[in-house]
């Protein structure tokens, strides 16, 4: 009994220590210009049994489980925090960049995993289609407060947060190709268009089901909203999949939904969801570099073959599947040039790496090995460098400004009021106008305006200037109707 109850409180400990470490390392990885994501993989490399030996963690499903789970969890924030209006116009780009453009680097890297790893055509193939896509874990944490070009930033988040279904259903695929000889390729398309096709339809319904369901509940406490909106990405992603359909492209769909929809609580579920999608980010990561043991993994054989596979991914195979998917799309050479860069490996195709593990295909464990080097070249090289180069192509917009000041947004539960936080633009038609002379709609108070960082307490004589934010209180009735009046354009500026 006592043992049993040792063993516990051993657990919760070193998972304190794991999440503390974590959440640390991204504090100093910025100081070190090394994404996060690659120290929360030393982190469990660490701790793993070749170097402390304090955790001993080997078992793959458990592994591939909670990878699948924090995808979720993570394309779900990734959604909520994609501004439609900045997505509408890259749409076509990324669907030919996370099809044509996933299955162009796929084969590159098959061609080459046949003569460096010395695996048979289809085995190559299931490798390529590991290693294909590009890592949403991976640029929504490397993109995320970067001032790089919103075009092209919402290119690779919509790349990313789309691929992600295409790499999972290729891998499957090349994995029955191998273990079932009489499967046939033109069955495999059709499920891949089925897949494709439920998991949009499956998105996009239960992120309308979500958006009424939020606005319709009055919950007891508001801290259940966020709970609630988390609970409909895992229920999106499980009735999909159930159905046949991709999981994981209805969350990233249904999320988007949401997060352009005046929901209640919505400062509340995207403050929860980024904070949970960290937290899955970290446990992911560290859980992964628990899984791989260094003494296999830096030996001299995978080092050298995981760097000549990685060079040529990096330098050949995604800049020739961004170039040849874009053809006929307005995107410069310099931008085409920053995509290929930007093509990020992270989490997915070492949790994708687990699959044939599991299936027993033969060479899994020198796929797997390879392909986590390659992730972890991908993020090193690539995700400290990302920056660097949109500022040396001069592909960066205006610097992001996050507000100094912390006011904390409130709602007020039964009341059926809450305080929205809204930064006025310069172009709207009540900046330069008095309080008194706007017609804000009944049940709406201005509480609190931060104009330069300063606090501001608002009469009717404030004027509202540009680059202010607005703190309102209102009711649900009025929020509506609030947002229309904020947003709506100067009509002498345009």
């Amino acid at each position: 009994m006592f043992n049993s109850t040792f063993q516990t409180d051993a657990f919760i400990l070193l998972l304190a220590v794991l999440f503390i470490s974590g959440v640390l390392t991204t504090k100093f990885s910025a100081r070190l210009g090394v994404p996060a994501l690659v120290l929360f993989m030393l982190v469990g490399m660490i701790m793993g049994s070749d170097i402390l030996g304090l955790i001993y963690f080997d078992n793959v499903r458990i592994a591939q489980i909670l990878g699948i789970f924090a995808l979720i969890i993570i394309l779900f924030e990734g959604g909520l925090q994609t501004n439609w209006r900045t997505l509408k116009p890259v749409i076509a780009p990324s669907i030919s960049l996370a099809t044509i453009g996933v299955l162009l680097t796929s084969g590159i890297v098959a061609v080459a995993a046949k003569l460096i790893l010395d695996l048979n055509w289809l085995e190559a193939g299931l490798f390529g289609a590991i290693v294909g896509s590009t890592d949403a874990a991976a640029v929504f944490a490397v993109l995320k407060g970067q001032n790089v070009d919103s075009r092209l930033e919402a290119t690779l988040e919509a790349e990313s947060g789309s691929n992600d279904p295409m790499a999972v259903f290729l891998t499957i695929a090349m994995i029955e190709l191998i273990s079932v000889p009489e499967a046939s390729i033109l069955k495999l398309t059709g499920s891949f268009f089925l897949q494709m096709g439920l998991g949009l339809l499956f998105g996009l319904a239960f992120g309308k089901f979500a958006v009424y369901a939020l606005n319709r509940l009055n919950l007891d406490s508001s801290g259940l909203y966020p709970v609630f909106a988390t609970a409909f990405a895992l229920l999106t992603y499980g009735i999909t999949a159930f159905a046949g359909g991709s999981g994981l492209l209805a969350v990233y769909v249904a999320a988007i939904i949401i997060g352009n929809n005046e929901v209640a609580y919505q400062h509340s579920i995207f403050r929860f969801s980024e904070g949970f999608a960290w937290m899955m980010q970290i446990a992911m990561f560290v859980i992964l570099g628990l899984l791989v043991f260094p003494s296999e993994l830096f030996t001299l054989d995978i080092v050298l073959k995981g760097l000549l596979i990685s060079g040529i991914l990096i330098v050949i195979a995604r800049p020739a599947a961004v170039f040849l998917s874009l053809i006929g799309l307005k995107y410069s050479v310099k931008e085409r040039i920053f995509l290929s860069w930007a093509g990020l490996k992270g989490a997915v195709p070492i949790v994708l790496a687990t699959f044939p593990l599991l299936a027993n295909i033969e060479g899994s464990y020198l796929m797997f090995n390879v392909v986590f080097f390659v992730v972890l070249t991908s993020c090193l090289i690539q995700g400290s460098t990302i920056t660097l180069l949109a500022e040396k192509l001069q592909l960066v917009g205006p610097k992001k400004n996050t507000p100094m000041h912390s006011i904390e947004l409130v709602s007020l539960g039964k009341a059926n009021a809450e305080i929205i936080e809204y930064e006025m633009e310069h172009s709207a038609a009540i900046t330069g106008k008095t309080l008194n002379d706007i017609p804000f709609p009944d049940g709406t108070l201005v509480n609190a305006i931060i104009r330069a960082n300063q606090l501001i307490t608002p009469t009717g004589d404030t004027t509202v200037q540009g680059g202010d934010y607005l703190y309102i209180l209102t009711d649900r009735k009025s929020k509506g109707p609030l947002k229309a009046l904020l947003r709506q354009k100067d009509s002498s500026s345009s």
